[in-house]
């Protein structure tokens, strides 16, 4: 009895480890977050304006992940100089549901009352002098994602430190700086507009013919593969069904190497002993063997055949 209460203890503290190890791997923490900030403008003086037609300081956050998360009840902090703000996102907004690999924009304007994408704080005013941490957490104040733009990174009006690539916090770059590098509010930081490889191709081969080359190579290649895997993948089963039988048939392995070996008779001679079967049942020859009897077949009457003796004769040359 001691043994079967042992037995069921250890059983569930089992599941309890199982379940709490499932549900540790489900949290997000800071590194692993779906939502991550993904651009920053502090000072926008002509860039993207909001809904009030204002060219207010933004974040960018980005949903990494390929399914919708809700951002509702999360928190964004900003600190400068030691001096932390934090701003919770309203609950009930239905724009709070970001969907899968896409943005959404705060305006640090410090006007909460204008919506939910205005915060209670402001970058405009921040100098290029001071450190500026941006922090994420979610509703149990549990810190996702943070990002500090040292002093004097942001040098210009319109500037955005923003990641290379969206969702990839390897690095870090500065937009607006050059005509290559543009401020991306509410899309990919990364756009890729050019096909490098199409492009060097079309140079190289203008007509087409390479390319028509390469296809019909290619399609014939699998062809032929087909036809060979296909070839072989008959020969084996056919092989294998062979084996099968014999072994059913109660064969030990000479046997059944002897019955295979037989299953490899041409066809011809399957119709030649079907053939002298069929005339030995059927009795179609005479008493003597060596005298062949052909019985001539009546044809019945169609008027069809009639027809031939109405046709014109053509003058023989």
């Amino acid at each position: 009895m001691n043994k079967n209460k042992f037995g069921i203890l250890s059983m569930l503290l089992a599941v309890v480890v199982a379940f709490t190890s499932c549900g540790n791997k489900g949290e997000e923490t800071l590194g692993n977050s779906k939502i991550i900030i993904n651009e920053v403008l502090m000072v926008n003086e002509t860039n993207f304006q909001d809904d009030y037609g204002m060219h207010s300081a933004w974040i960018e956050l980005f949903n990494k992940s390929f399914g919708n998360v809700n951002i509702a009840g999360y928190k964004l902090e900003c600190e400068i100089d030691g001096q932390a703000v934090k701003y919770t996102i309203p609950k009930g907004d239905v724009l709070t549901l970001i969907p899968s690999r896409q943005h959404t924009l705060f305006w640090a304007d410090a006007q909460p009352n204008r919506g939910t994408f205005h915060v209670n704080f402001m970058l405009d005013s921040c100098s290029t002098t001071k450190d500026v941490t941006i922090r994420l957490y979610d509703s149990g104040d549990k810190l996702l994602d943070e990002t500090t733009i040292p002093a004097g990174t942001l040098t210009l009006a319109d500037q955005s430190y923003a990641l290379k690539e969206d969702g990839v916090k390897e690095s870090w770059e500065i937009k607006g700086a050059g005509t290559e590098k543009f401020v991306t509010p509410s899309t990919n930081n990364f756009t890729l507009d050019r096909n490098i490889k199409m492009e060097n191709f079309t140079e190289k081969d203008p007509a087409g013919v390479g390319m028509a080359i390469s296809a019909m190579v290619v399609v014939f290649s699998c062809l032929i593969i087909l036809y060979i895997v296909f070839k072989c993948i008959g020969k084996i089963s056919a092989w294998n069904a062979k084996r099968v039988a014999a072994k059913t048939k109660g064969l030990n392995e000479e046997e059944t190497k002897e019955a295979m070996a037989k299953g490899s008779t041409p066809g011809e001679v399957f119709a030649a002993i079907a053939m002298a079967m069929h005339e030995m049942q059927e009795d179609v020859h005479d008493v003597e063997d060596t005298i062949l009897t052909i019985h001539q077949v009546e044809r019945r009457y169609s008027p069809w055949n009639s027809k031939i003796y109405s046709l014109r004769d053509l003058p023989k040359k």
